[in-house]
C-alpha cells in the first residue's frame, strides 16, 4: 500500500513539473485545429513546435483560464467581441494531454474539444502531432472491434464493465482461438482509457498488419473497487479488485469468448496505478499470468522474484518502461524509485536468467505517449511460441 502510494505521488509531482517541452520564444504562426476538436470546432489549435492556442466565448467572464502551459497555466485575454484567447508559455510534449477551464474559479471543460475521463472526471483533451504517430495512426488496415462487455461481480454485489478488443480475423476462424492481455488504466482513468486517449485498438491494428506482433485478445475493466478521492489513494486495497479480475473476469471472459485458458497464454500489464496493480496481481498468481507488463510505476526486484517458488519457470517476460523524462527526473532530484532503480532491477532479472526487458520512451514523461509506445514494444514480445 505505501509502494502505491509513494507511486502516486510520484505521478502527480511529474504532471506538474515534466509535462513540457524546451520553449522556444519564437512562435511560429502556422496553428491548426487540434485533431481531437469537436467536430467544426477551430480551437484549441497546436503549431509545428507544440505550442497550443485557446479561444473561449465568455462575454460576461471575468476571468478565463487553461490549465495547460507552465506551472500556472495559460491566462487568456479578453476582445472586445468577447471571445478569450491566449497561447501556451511553453510548447507542450508530443502526445495526448488532459486540461480544463478555469473560469471566474468554476471548473469548466472546453466546448471546442473532446472529453476524456481522467483525474476522476471528464477532462477536456488536445493531442500534440508526434514525429512517430504513424504506429497509432487509422490506416487502411484490417481492423478488429471493441465490445463492451457488462460481468457479474458476486464480490461486489454489481455489474461491472469492460471492453474487450478482438484482432481483425477474430470473425473469420470460429474455430481459431486466442491468447489474452489484460490491459490496466492509471490512477482518475477507467476502461475507456487505453482506447480513447492510449489508441490501443488502433496499435495492435496496425502491429498485427505489419506481421510484428501475434493477435490477441485484450481486456480493460476498471480497476477501482471502491471509489477513493484526490489525495486518499492510501486507502485503496488492491484484494477487492484481484478479486474481480481474477476469480470473475478472466472466468467470464474464458466462457463468452474463444481464449486459450490457461498461464502460458495471459498477460497481464497496466500503465502508472495499473503498473502497481499488475505487480500486486501477477506475484500472487504466477500460476496465472506469463508475461508481465510494468508501464511508468513499478518493477520487480529480486526480492520480489525470490519469494515466488518458480516464478523463472513461470513467467516468461517481465517488461518494464518509462518515459525519459520520469527517469531524470527521479535522478536529477536524487529521489528513490518505488521498489529500486528499475534499470538496476531488470539488470539483475537478466543476471538470473528472467527474461527482462528496459524500454525508455525518448523525451517522454508520465503521460499517454509513454504508454503508447510501451505498448508497442511490449505486444511484439508476447505469447511468442
Amino acid at each position: 500500500m505505501k509502494t502505491l502510494q509513494l507511486t502516486f505521488l510520484m505521478f502527480i509531482q511529474l504532471c506538474l513539473v515534466a509535462s513540457y517541452a524546451q520553449s522556444d520564444k519564437t512562435i511560429v504562426e502556422d496553428f491548426k485545429p487540434s485533431s481531437l476538436n469537436q467536430p467544426g470546432q477551430e480551437y484549441p489549435q497546436v503549431n509545428s513546435q507544440g505550442y497550443a492556442r485557446f479561444r473561449i466565448y465568455a462575454p460576461e467572464a471575468k476571468s478565463v483560464k487553461v490549465t495547460l502551459g507552465g506551472r500556472e497555466g495559460t491566462i487568456l485575454t479578453k476582445s472586445d467581441d468577447g471571445f478569450w484567447t491566449g497561447t501556451t508559455s511553453e510548447p507542450l510534449d508530443e502526445g495526448f494531454h488532459y486540461y480544463h477551464l478555469i473560469v471566474d474559479g468554476g471548473v469548466f471543460n472546453d466546448p471546442g474539444t473532446l472529453n476524456f475521463y481522467g483525474s476522476i472526471r471528464w477532462e477536456s483533451g488536445i493531442e500534440v502531432p508526434a514525429k512517430d504517430q504513424d504506429f497509432y495512426a487509422l490506416k487502411d488496415v484490417p481492423h478488429g472491434r471493441v465490445v463492451q462487455v457488462l460481468f457479474p461481480s458476486k464480490s461486489t454485489n454489481s455489474i461491472r464493465r469492460a471492453f474487450v478488443y478482438l484482432p481483425p480475423d477474430y470473425e473469420k476462424d470460429i474455430n481459431k482461438r486466442y491468447p489474452v492481455l489484460y490491459l490496466q488504466h492509471g490512477w482518475g482513468e477507467d476502461e475507456t482509457a487505453w482506447t480513447n486517449q492510449g489508441r490501443a485498438h488502433l496499435i495492435m491494428d496496425n502491429l498485427i498488419a505489419e506481421g510484428k506482433a501475434k493477435p490477441f485478445i485484450i481486456v480493460m475493466t476498471y480497476g477501482m473497487t471502491n471509489e477513493i478521492k484526490f489525495g486518499e489513494l492510501r486507502k485503496f486495497d488492491i484484494k477487492p479488485f484481484q478479486t474481480v479480475l481474477v476469480d470473475e473476469l478472466i472466468p467470464y471472459i474464458d466462457n463468452n469468448f474463444r481464449t486459450i485458458p490457461d498461464q502460458k497464454n495471459r498477460a497481464m500489464a497496466g500503465l502508472s496505478m495499473g503498473s502497481m496493480e499488475t505487480k500486486m496481481i501477477t506475484l500472487a498468481n504466477a500460476d496465472k499470468f506469463s508475461y508481465i507488463g510494468l508501464f511508468s510505476g513499478a518493477s520487480l526486484s529480486m526480492d520480489d522474484v525470490n519469494k515466488i517458488p518458480g516464478f523463472k519457470d513461470k513467467v516468461k517476460l517481465v517488461f518494464v518502461s518509462y518515459g525519459s523524462k520520469e527517469i531524470d527526473w527521479m535522478v536529477q532530484r536524487g529521489r528513490e524509485f518505488t521498489g529500486g532503480d528499475p534499470r538496476e532491477n531488470v539488470e539483475a532479472l537478466k543476471k538470473a536468467g528472467i527474461n527482462s526487458v528496459l524500454y525508455i520512451s525518448p523525451n517522454t514523461a508520465h503521460e499517454f505517449l509513454s504508454w503508447r509506445r510501451s505498448l508497442r514494444e511490449f505486444a511484439p514480445m508476447l505469447f511468442k511460441d
